[in-house]
């Protein structure tokens, strides 16, 4: 864990009410790892008091990419900050993604965002893909969830890692119809993926559920990153537990990954 004054990059809207942000943070960059987070602090004075927690979306360099949406006081004066304006941050925190997997396992990786959740995944998909054996096996699927493609994101991108991408959308404007979820289901049947590598997922909470019972049906071990509410980001605070088998874990420190058969629902 290190604390520096990170250098924004750029901050560009992406669509709606949906930004990415660079920030050069060299030292960060060099030991983040999918599926760890940032705690940053938006402003300098005493509002919004709290730092606030956003996902690594994916590494450029020596600069450390967030995808965040605008959805209260502190992100929407980050979508107001400049490039050249420093924040305080503090991270690569918490623990991401098993990505040791062995290669004997049989299927392929499966990655499901939902929304926002989406945010993770892209620098998981990067490290999937650039995997030193990964000649010798098939590129992970990634499923993306949105409530209409107007919402859709990070298309693009996972298409441009070589991703095989399919898409879902609540009203049905593109690609499936209904939740992403559901889409896993019909995919699970329809290329007997009864021995998949993993499913990795990053959404709401009640898609991480589905998931659970999902990967549970079809014997296929999965891994959930968690949304959560975070104040110090560190373990001190203990308001972000959630309830497992090995009693109360903190999101923030234990986490923000677990495997869905850890946690109870």
């Amino acid at each position: 864990m290190i604390q520096v004054k990170a250098k924004l990059i750029y901050n560009k809207k992406i669509k709606n009410n949906y930004f990415c942000c660079a920030l050069f943070v060299e030292k960060l960059a060099y030991s983040a790892y999918p599926g760890q987070f940032l705690q940053i602090k938006i402003d300098n004075g005493y509002t919004p008091f709290l730092r606030r927690p956003f996902s690594i979306h994916r590494l450029k360099g020596k600069n450390i990419e967030i995808l965040y949406e605008v959805v209260g006081k502190g992100t929407e004066i980050l979508s107001k900050k400049k490039p050249g304006e420093y924040l305080d941050v503090i991270g690569p925190l918490g623990n991401g993604f098993n990505l040791n997997i062995p290669y004997s396992v049989a299927g392929i990786s499966i990655l499901v965002g939902g929304g926002i959740g989406v945010a993770p995944l892209l620098f998981l998909a990067e490290r999937l893909v650039h995997n030193r054996q990964s000649k010798v096996h098939r590129g992970p699927c990634v499923l993306i969830g949105a409530k209409n493609k107007r919402e859709l994101l990070c298309e693009k991108e996972f298409q441009d890692l070589g991703c095989e991408v399919r898409i879902s959308t609540d009203d049905g404007s593109k690609g499936f119809k209904g939740k992403v979820t559901d889409l896993l289901k019909v995919f699970l049947q329809k290329t007997n993926q009864r021995q998949g590598r993993m499913i990795y997922a990053c959404g709401p909470r009640p898609m991480l559920k589905e998931i659970a019972v999902i990967s549970q049906k079809y014997s296929i071990p999965a891994e959930v990153c968690l949304e959560e509410h975070m104040a110090c980001g560190i373990g001190v605070c203990l308001g972000c537990v959630v309830n497992t088998k090995r009693g109360y874990k903190r999101v923030c420190k234990d986490g923000p990954v677990f495997k869905t058969e850890e946690i109870i629902w």
